[in-house]
């Protein structure tokens, strides 16, 4: 990416304009004589780029998503990200179609009116016309004024940490759970247009990092459930019946670990359900073992942790493996550690993970969660219940068939995370001038042709 650096100061702070009394508040300092800018930019209020901020109408739907031939409303989190996730929606009942309005066009931008206050405001710019789609009261359609702006640098501006946080600053309404914005607000918005080939260079490239980030989170979702399906095939019960392991109690495969932290100097830690160990300091901000930290359980890298606690993720508990380390955690996790070399922890490790010790568990949680929130379970009956028992050469195999795809997963996660990272950057230094787009890419900038598919029809 070839860039040059603009010495003239960038737009201070724009600010809100007190409309009742016609007066300018602090929030409002931006005046064009006060303010030094980009050469060749302007400073706009939103209003004067905008032709028309249209809202949709509730309608009636089912608690699903909409299929082929079928029509969906938005739901709020379809902008929530900043990139249009059109699968978020909900199918409309039939007797409701003839009120819904208004549907998702191509080279627009989705707001939402009404939702948290760290929410609302939250817009995505709309690649492609869905008319099976329509949007809800709580979503704005805003579309441009011809000629005045390209949407999608509108997009990236109107999504950037500092004009979200302006958003945010309008919302008003007495419910924490529910802000709401005025069209008024939003349209007072000020912002620092760059000419109109300036501003569709700076799309188009900060789209290849958003093309960088999807192409990457494709590959996550796939890998995802290539994932799934191995440690379903490989570890489910069915592939334990079928390739003839026998079924033992994991008593008999590990022990327990009764060893107490007492005066060592060990950090305290909690387990997390789809997290794993995470630090008390981590997980509450604060150490939280007081006076029982003797008593924590001593815990040491290839031992085992059972957290009775019930979740969404794992009603009857989870256990993980610590990897690395000495840890101590509460006295009310039941710990255990193989007995002999012909257990492969890593591949118990994944037997949980995947949840598969929960039809198990069912059978000895005597009732429901305690008023502490951990289940009725004793260790006598923990270590009663069955887990299969394929030979350590094919415990290992299958241990590193996971966990190497596992890792293929992270590395694409640790890929989109600086994707992300390096976007943000980019903004913040193209959208307010601080970087200037060079004459080569005002000349060579790509036109965007974004794959408009067939509209369906649902009237």
């Amino acid at each position: 990416m070839k860039t040059e650096e603009h010495a003239e100061p960038t737009l201070r702070r724009a600010g809100r304009v007190a409309r009742e009394a016609g007066e300018i508040t602090e929030w409002d300092s931006v005046v064009e004589t006060e303010v030094s800018h980009p050469h060749g930019w302007q400073i706009r209020r939103l209003r004067e780029l905008i032709k028309r901020m249209d809202a949709g109408v509730s309608v009636n739907s089912e608690d699903r998503s909409a299929e082929k031939g079928e029509c969906g409303v938005l739901k709020t989190s379809a902008v929530t990200s900043g990139i249009f996730e059109a699968r978020e929606n909900k199918v409309i009942l039939g007797s409701e179609l003839k009120r819904a309005k208004i549907s998702p066009i191509r080279d627009c931008i989705i707001m939402s009116r009404m939702n948290t206050v760290g929410l609302v405001g939250a817009n995505a710019y709309i690649p492609r016309t869905m008319s099976n789609l329509f949007l809800p009261d709580r979503l704005w359609l805003l579309t441009a004024k011809e000629g005045q702006v390209h949407m999608r640098w509108l997009a990236y501006v109107l999504g950037s940490p500092a004009y979200r946080s302006k958003l945010s600053s309008f919302a008003t309404g007495t419910s924490d759970s529910m802000k709401n914005i005025t069209k008024e607000d939003v349209g007072s918005l000020s912002l620092l247009l760059p000419p109109m080939p300036e501003q569709k260079a700076i799309a188009d490239l900060l789209s290849a990092w958003d093309e960088a980030i999807e192409q990457t989170e494709q590959l996550i979702r796939a890998k995802n459930v290539s994932l799934r399906a191995l440690v379903q095939t490989t570890l489910g019960r069915r592939a334990a019946i079928s390739a003839g392991w026998p079924a033992v109690p994991i008593g008999s495969l590990f022990s327990e670990v009764s060893r107490k932290a007492r005066n060592q100097r060990l950090t305290p830690y909690s387990i997390s359900a789809g997290a794993g160990f995470v630090s008390q300091m981590e997980k509450w901000g604060k150490d939280i073992s007081g006076s029982q930290y003797e008593n924590y359980t001593h815990l040491k890298a290839g031992e085992f942790a059972y957290n009775k606690g019930n979740s969404k993720s794992y009603p009857q508990g989870c256990a993980y493996l610590l990897k690395q380390g000495e840890i101590c955690v509460p006295n009310v996790f039941i710990c255990f550690k193989p007995k002999t070399q012909a257990v492969v922890p890593e591949f118990f490790e994944q037997y949980f993970i995947a949840g598969f010790h929960s039809q198990e568990l069912k059978r000895y949680i005597t009732s429901g969660a305690r008023s502490d929130g951990l289940l009725n379970l004793n260790k006598q009956d923990f270590f009663r219940i069955s887990v299969p028992c394929p030979p350590p050469e094919t415990q290992r195999e299958l241990a590193e068939a996971i966990t190497s795809l596992q890792a293929e997963i992270d590395l694409l996660r640790h890929m989109a995370r600086n994707y992300k990272f390096q976007k943000r950057g980019l903004m913040q230094k193209l959208l307010t001038g601080e970087w200037r787009v060079s004459q080569e890419m005002l000349t060579n900038s790509v036109k965007l042709n974004p794959d408009q598919g067939k509209e369906a029809s649902c009237r």
